[in-house]
C-alpha cells in the first residue's frame, strides 16, 4: 500500500525541454499532495468496533452521518461488503463532494473521511525543500538477501506488521560506511529512514525515499526527492515508522524539509 502517490519526472523530456528534472519531480510531488483526493484533503479517521458503528461525516458532506457494520473483520453498508485499502480497488463512498474509505491496519479497520474544504487543504502553504544537489543522486551497493527477509515495520499507532525486504543499499556518507534496507512496494524499493537532520530541519519522525529496483549489484538513491510522510500534513495518517536499522546518525540534508510545526 503505497501512502502518498509520487509521479515521477521525465528525464527524457527534461532533456528536450529544458525543464529541472528535481524541479518537476517535486512540482508533481505537491500537486499530488494538493488534489481534490490528496492527502491535505483527509478530513477525519473514525475507529470501528464490533456491530453497528454511527461516523459523524464533515459539514460538507450530503448527510450529516453514515452507518456502518463491523462484523467478523468485515465492513458493511447498507448490507453491501465494503473492499477495504488492503484490496486493489478499495471501496469508496461519495456523500456529496467527501468521500470515505475503509482502512485496515494490524486487524483493525476505520473509515478515512476526504473532504476538498478541509482546512489542510485549504490552508496549505507549501513544501519547503533544500536545494536541489545532484551530489544526492547517490549510486549505492546493493547486496540482495539469498531470499526477501521479513522485517519489523512498526507505524505511528504502535501496529506492527513484518514486511518482505529484498536485501540493503550501502554507501558512504560523511566519510562513514552504512546501510539502508528497504520494503518492497508496487515494484519498488521503499526506504523509511531518519537521519540527524530529523531533530531540526526535517520531519522529527524519519521520511520517505522510493527507488527503482537495483540493476544488478547498484542502485540509485536520489535523496533529492526524499519527502514528508502524509502524517506531516494531517493527523489522520498512519504512517510507518522507520526500523531501527534505517536510523542514521549523519545528516541528510538534501530532499523535503519539516512543514509548518511538524
Amino acid at each position: 500500500m503505497r501512502l502518498i502517490l509520487i509521479l515521477a519526472a521525465s528525464v527524457g523530456l527534461a532533456a528536450t525541454t529544458g525543464v529541472d528534472p528535481e524541479q518537476q519531480w517535486r512540482s508533481r510531488y505537491e500537486a499530488s499532495l494538493r488534489a481534490p483526493d490528496g492527502w491535505l484533503s483527509v478530513a477525519g479517521l473514525t475507529w470501528l468496533k464490533e456491530g453497528a458503528n454511527t461516523v459523524d461525516l464533515p459539514a460538507d458532506a450530503s448527510q450529516k452521518s453514515v452507518g456502518l457494520q463491523l462484523n467478523h473483520s468485515k465492513v458493511t453498508w447498507q448490507g453491501r461488503h465494503l473492499k477495504t485499502d488492503a484490496a486493489d480497488n478499495p471501496d469508496v463512498l461519495r456523500f456529496g463532494p467527501v468521500t470515505a474509505t475503509i482502512i485496515e491496519r494490524g486487524g483493525r479497520f476505520g473509515i478515512r473521511l476526504r473532504d476538498p474544504n478541509a482546512e489542510t487543504r485549504r490552508d496549505f502553504t507549501g513544501c519547503k525543500w533544500f536545494p536541489a544537489d545532484p551530489g544526492w543522486a547517490i549510486h549505492a551497493r546493493w547486496v540482495a538477501y539469498p531470499k526477501p527477509k521479513q522485517i519489523a515495520i512498526t507505524n505511528i499507532l504502535g501496529m506492527t506488521d513484518r514486511e518482505p525486504s529484498p536485501g540493503y543499499a550501502e554507501f558512504t556518507l560523511q566519510g562513514k560506511t552504512v546501510r539502508l534496507e528497504p520494503v518492497l512496494e508496487d515494484s519498488e524499493l521503499f526506504f523509511i529512514f531518519k537521519d540527524a537532520t530529523s531533530a531540526s530541519t526535517t520531519y522529527g519522525a524519519g521520511r520517505f525515499l522510493y527507488a527503482a529496483l537495483p540493476k544488478g549489484n547498484t542502485v540509485e538513491l536520489n535523496f533529492n526527492r526524499a519527502h514528508n510522510p502524509p502524517c506531516a500534513f494531517t493527523a489522520y495518517a498512519t504512517c510507518p515508522l522507520p526500523p531501527r536499522q534505517n536510523i542514521l546518525t549523519a545528516a541528510i540534508e538534501a530532499g523535503e524539509k519539516r512543514y509548518g510545526g511538524h
